[in-house]
């Protein structure tokens, strides 16, 4: 392993005092364990390029909660430069090409390009020659055709009557109708409407039931420290029958890891800030909240906030653990 330069052990010091592991800050930044420990061991071989070395701290700096403009210029000394790449390939392409001479260029294209307009202008006058004797034809057969419908003209009104007639009938059947499907259709929305009033009263019913159970039940909760040891506490939560747990990131994305007595897990992931998780444990004994980053972290038991066990500018990360017994059980 190479030894870490200032810069990587003072960016590892800053990880490991916020409880973050590096697969932690990989899902954090988007960046490859691989580099990441490059980062930290001074290891810049690993990068895809210069570029990518000083991107790749930005971003591990932003994760960490440290001063980005600070950091590149305290340890300038540790972070590659960033250098433009030459094109000579390019540039030769261009003087090949004003080599050539220019004047020729565009006389030898007239000449190329000359028997296809001729061509293509022959083919246009035969086009046209064509358009005309096809519109003196149509012409000649609508004179035939109006001749010929003339005497039908009679008829055809007549029929056009009869058929307006019919439409008259099948109109009024079909108004008919429709005032009665629009009756049924206002009495369908009336018991819709009636059915989702009593559901809406029923729900409100249940919603101020439970407020009131909550009310009464937080009035006899009491939640008592048990011990405190290093970064550790427990406590235990009685005289409720329900155990609502609700974790609030406000300051910045942290490792939150909640498992019930037996170590089977309910959330093992990143909080990000300004989010909230709620965990059910009524039917657990026990549950142990693993804070990786304790700044900015709120607690509700039941709906009432609860204190964390350690000054978090002191202790950044600390470990919750909650013993219940339902009031029943009592």
């Amino acid at each position: 392993m190479l030894a870490l330069t200032e810069l990587g052990q003072r960016l590892r010091q800053e990880r490991e005092s916020k409880g973050l592991s590096l697969e932690d800050l990989q899902k954090l930044t988007k960046i490859q364990k691989r580099y990441l420990l490059g980062i930290e061991e001074g290891n810049y071989e690993v990068m895809p390029g210069k570029f990518y070395v000083r991107a790749f701290i930005k971003q591990y700096c932003e994760a960490i909660g440290l001063d980005t403009d600070a950091i590149f210029e305290e340890y300038k000394s540790d972070i590659p430069s960033t250098q433009t790449e030459d094109m000579p390939q390019q540039l030769s392409r261009v003087r090949s090409r004003k080599e050539i001479p220019q004047h020729t260029k565009g006389v030898s294209k007239a000449y190329d390009y000359l028997p296809t307009v001729l061509v293509v202008a022959g083919v246009v006058v035969v086009g046209i020659i064509i358009w005309v004797i096809a519109q003196n034809i149509v012409s000649d057969k609508n004179k035939e055709q109006a001749n010929q419908e003339a005497p039908n003209s009679e008829v055809q009104q007549s029929n056009t009557q009869e058929e307006t007639n019919e439409t008259t009938a099948k109109n009024d059947n079909s108004t008919s109708e429709d005032d009665q499907s629009a009756a049924d259709k206002k009495e369908k929305e009336k018991a819709e409407k009636e059915k989702a009033e009593k559901e809406k009263a029923a729900k409100e019913k249940a919603e101020k039931e439970k407020a009131e159970k909550e009310k009464k039940d937080s009035g006899k909760q009491e939640y008592k420290e048990v011990q405190k040891t290093g970064r550790s506490a427990t406590y235990a939560l009685s005289g409720t029958d329900a155990f609502n747990l609700e974790v609030t990131s406000t300051q910045a994305d942290t490792w939150l890891d909640v498992k019930n007595g037996k170590g089977n897990a309910f959330f093992s992931s990143i909080l990000k800030k300004g989010e909230t998780k709620e965990f059910d444990l009524t039917k657990e004994t026990e549950a142990r909240v693993n804070i990786g980053y304790s700044p900015g972290v709120e607690l509700k038991v039941n709906g009432k906030a609860v204190n964390l066990p350690f000054d978090s500018s002191k202790q950044v990360r600390q470990v919750v653990t909650i013993q219940y017994q339902p009031a029943e059980a009592q």
